[in-house]
């Protein structure tokens, strides 16, 4: 099954990916947050993880707010 949010993790747009570019590509943000780095990159990994074990999107991704 395909869920919105998994629909844009592959096609490289979803809020995870998009921060781990920022963190590549601004210069000393790799050096300095490498730990952030790889936690968005764990998140994505059990996003795509939940979606195929239960069909929907993980919870703090359907509920997610802006600003929470």
């Amino acid at each position: 099954t395909t869920t919105p949010f998994d629909m844009a993790m592959m096609n490289g747009i979803d809020r995870f990916q998009l921060a781990i570019d920022a963190i590549d590509r601004v210069p000393g943000l790799a050096e300095k947050h490498s730990l952030l780095r790889q936690d968005l990159q764990d998140r994505r990994i059990r996003a795509r993880e939940h979606t195929r074990a239960h069909g929907e999107d993980p919870e703090e991704i359907r509920n997610w707010v802006l600003g929470n």
